[in-house]
């Protein structure tokens, strides 16, 4: 193979936008940060510009120019490649317009960078949620992934709104008493829980990111001991063991190998251990890679180049 040695990744979640550029052994030349770039929550234009900022930077950060790179992989959130695939190239070509491109999703490249192929199934739990899976014959199956009106149970948005519907519950009177009220409440400035009603209905826009950025304060009280708080934790494994379940049923899996993903399943909390014990596992699955070198990996297949475990 002729041509630069160098291959970039860019993983646009619901929270952040990471891209990586790497060398064909995966090493990490040059990397950059980014917010939210899913165009169903901030709009194609903005979600355009904030990946193709994140790219420059990423280029920026290695001492490279855009003709050094010779392919692009990348998955974002809300916009997988079975529907938004001239998206993606466009927003791709429009700052590396020589390189060529790899359209994947979020969850595809989380599961490649996690378990280092296509093959196994993925749990993934961060604004929103979703189970994806591929098998030996090269079938995949995805289970979820609806956003946050129609699905989403276990992400981040749907713990935030439980959170909160706890909260009007305890005010009601028809629910237990529970620390998120003082909790969520303190963490959104209002000072009643009936004030939440102009808060979310009169912001003109979606509070996703708002919403979802609660959920760590669920877990936190969960951990504390708050009883509601643990219920809402215990049905978000539930929903999300669901997913997974679905998936290896559909695919004919008999013992995948299962990464976990997303902001909420990183690191051992609630909602992770209770998912290990939903799905029998011993521990905490450890990814290899993160999404945005599993991007890399899918830039390096379109290329044919080997790429290191």
């Amino acid at each position: 193979m002729t041509g630069s040695p160098f291959v970039l990744g860019i993983d646009g979640g619901g929270s952040t936008v990471r891209a990586a550029v790497v060398s064909s052994d995966l090493q990490l030349r040059g990397q950059s940060q980014g917010p939210a770039a899913n165009p169903g929550t901030v709009g194609r234009e903005s979600a355009a510009q904030r990946i193709q900022d994140a790219v420059r930077a990423a280029l920026d950060d290695a001492g490279l120019e855009p003709g050094q790179i010779a392919a692009v992989g990348i998955g974002v959130a809300g916009a997988a490649a079975a529907h938004a695939e001239a998206w993606l190239r466009a927003v791709v070509r429009d700052v590396l317009p020589g390189a060529l491109v790899a359209p994947s999703a979020d969850y595809e490249i989380a599961l490649v960078g996690a378990l280092g192929r296509r093959r196994g199934v993925l749990v993934l739990a961060g604004t929103g949620s979703l189970a994806y899976g591929m098998n030996a014959a090269g079938e995949s199956a995805l289970a979820g992934g609806w956003g946050y009106l129609l699905g989403d149970e276990g992400g981040g948005c749907w713990l935030g709104l439980e959170g909160l519907r706890a909260v009007i519950r305890a005010d009601d009177g028809s629910g237990p008493e529970t620390s998120l009220s003082g909790a969520l409440l303190a963490a959104l400035e209002i000072d009643r829980p009936r004030d939440l009603i102009p808060w979310l209905y009169g912001a003109g826009t979606p509070r996703t990111q708002a919403i979802a950025a609660l959920a760590p304060i669920v877990l936190e009280q969960a951990a504390a001991g708050d009883a509601a708080a643990q219920e809402i934790i215990a049905r978000a494994a539930h929903h999300l063991a669901h997913l997974a379940r679905t998936v290896i049923s559909r695919l004919s899996l008999p013992a995948p190998d299962i990464a976990f993903a997303g902001g909420l399943l990183g690191a051992l909390n609630p909602l992770s251990a209770a998912l290990c014990r939903e799905l029998d596992l011993p521990a905490l699955p450890v990814p290899r890679h993160p999404p945005v070198i599993g991007a890399a990996r899918l830039a390096l297949d379109l290329l044919d180049w080997p790429a290191s475990p």
